[in-house]
C-alpha cells in the first residue's frame, strides 16, 4: 500500500458518503481525527453538526423539513476517559456503553451490523483514539454486508499502535458513486496528515464535493496533556 494525499483522494470522490480520518499531526504532538458527512437527498443534506458535551451531535438545520431521523440524527463523537469515539451512526452510543462496562471496542460492536437501508446496506464505520500517559494508538472498524447480502455481516477491525507523525488512515462508507452504492473495501487508506488544525480542516473541507458535502468535524488532541481543540464547518449556516 502506498501513502496517498488525503486532499487529492477526496477531490476524486464525488460521493464517498461519510468518512473518518485518524492519525498523528505533522509535528508529532497531536492525535488527529476528522469526520465528514455528505448527502444526496434533501433529508441527508438538511443537517448540521453541533457541540454536545465533549463531543458533537447531528441536528436538523430546518426542523420543519426533517423527514426520517432514524439514520441521520445521532452523536458521531463521544469521549469516555482516555478514549475518543468517532462513528457514522448511533453505534457511538453502543461503543461508549460497552466500553464503560469493560468491553473492548471490537466486543462492543458485536451487537451491531450495517445499516438497514437496502439496497445500499450502508456500512457502519467506527474509530477509537486512545491517549494515555503520553502514548497514542487507534483503531478503525467497518461492519458491512457480504457483497450486498443482508443476511451476512462482515466485520473488520484495524488497529494502529504508535502512529507516525504526519500519517493517518481514512475509511469511508462508499467506494464509488453508483447504484446501488458499493461499500468501501480493503484496508483503510494510508494518507498524509498535514498542517495545523486550521489548515488541515480547510484543506479537507475544500476537497469534498461541493454539491454533496454537508458537515465536517476535526479535533486535534495534545498527546502529552489530553487537551484538545476542535473545528466544525457546516454547509448550512
Amino acid at each position: 500500500m502506498n501513502k496517498i494525499s488525503l486532499v487529492q483522494e477526496m477531490k476524486e470522490k464525488a460521493y464517498p458518503g461519510r468518512g473518518i480520518v485518524i492519525g498523528r499531526s505533522q509535528d508529532g504532538t497531536k492525535a488527529v481525527t476528522a469526520y465528514f458527512i455528505m448527502g444526496r437527498s434533501s433529508n441527508s443534506r438538511n443537517r448540521i453538526f453541533v457541540e454536545e458535551g465533549e463531543g458533537i451531535r447531528t441536528q436538523a438545520f430546518d426542523p420543519a423539513k426533517l423527514e426520517d431521523p432514524s439514520l441521520i440524527i445521532y452523536a458521531p463523537v463521544r469521549v469516555l476517559g482516555a478514549n475518543t469515539i468517532v462513528t457514522n451512526g448511533d453505534q457511538t452510543d453502543t461503543i461508549y456503553e460497552g466500553m464503560a462496562k469493560g468491553l473492548t471496542f471490537e466486543q462492543s460492536l458485536r451487537s451491531r451490523e450495517f445499516e438497514p437501508d437496502g439496497p445500499n446496506f450502508t456500512p457502519r464505520i467506527s474509530g477509537l483514539l486512545h491517549i494515555e500517559d503520553g502514548a497514542f494508538d487507534y483503531a478503525l472498524s467497518i461492519l458491512k454486508s457480504d457483497q450486498g447480502d443482508p443476511d451476512r455481516c462482515n466485520r473488520y477491525t484495524f488497529a494502529y499502535e504508535n502512529p507516525k507523525a504526519g500519517e493517518g488512515r481514512l475509511i469511508h462508507t462508499y467506494a464509488e458513486n453508483e447504484e446501488p452504492l458499493p461499500s468501501f473495501f480493503g484496508e483503510p487508506k494510508w494518507v498524509d496528515v498535514e498542517g495545523d488544525i486550521d489548515s488541515f480542516t480547510n484543506a479537507l473541507w475544500e476537497s469534498l464535493n461541493a454539491d454533496n458535502k454537508v458537515s465536517l468535524f476535526v479535533r486535534f488532541i495534545d498527546i502529552a496533556t489530553g487537551e484538545y481543540a476542535s473545528r466544525i464547518i457546516n454547509k448550512n449556516v
